[in-house]
């Protein structure tokens, strides 16, 4: 059974979307990321909910939440790790939000034609596929940290899911994506605690 929200919650989520993907990209501090991440899957959920089941929506934003969580505490132990010369002048920011408009550009270009081969779709939540692909992939091609290289990878998958949910409702893909986003949070703890567990060890 899929969800009747008011009319306004699809509009807000597109605009969510848009500031959490803004903020992973220049972002600082780990903890607004954090904080974005888990604002962006809220966001994520309402527009899989205008095509999926309430349950299988539900069961994406907690996997997401928990990504974040495993992300978080590992962040906690290894804050240095978030640390980023690429960010460390203004400019560098600046710079940042300058691709990020050019992504903007780009998608008043894109979504028109997704939107023909995708007649069935709803208009935010096209929006906001096409725009959290898109800046996830540039958050990729911007650094090479893990944390922000898993951020930009939810991100991503993040999108494609709220595309996904549009054209197809299987209950098993559901559940490998889900396990696709904590295996990414898992693996970018992994290589951040990995160091101090040898030296440890040693």
């Amino acid at each position: 059974m899929t969800v009747d929200f008011p009319s306004f919650l699809p509009p807000l989520a597109l605009v969510l979307a848009t500031l959490t993907a803004l903020a992973l990209l220049i972002s600082r501090d780990w903890r607004w990321s954090i904080t974005a991440i888990a604002i962006q899957y809220l966001a994520a959920f309402v527009l899989v909910s205008i095509s999926w089941p309430l349950e299988m929506a539900i069961a994406k934003m907690i996997a997401g939440w928990m990504a974040g969580a495993i992300l978080g505490m590992a962040m906690a132990n290894a804050p240095e790790a978030w640390e980023s010369k690429e960010l460390a002048v203004q400019s560098a920011r600046l710079f940042r939000l300058l691709a990020a408009g050019t992504v903007f550009i780009i998608l008043l270009g894109i979504a028109p034609t997704a939107a023909d081969w995708l007649p069935g779709i709803n208009t935010f939540a096209l929006w906001s596929s096409l725009l959290l692909m898109g800046m996830g992939l540039l958050q990729l091609g911007l650094t090479t940290q893990p944390p922000r290289v898993a951020l930009g990878l939810l991100t991503v998958l993040t999108g494609f899911e709220i595309l996904y949910a549009a054209v197809e409702s299987s209950t098993l893909v559901a559940g490998l994506l889900a396990s696709v986003n904590l295996f990414i949070a898992l693996a970018c703890a992994y290589l951040l605690t990995a160091p101090s567990i040898e030296e440890e060890v040693q």
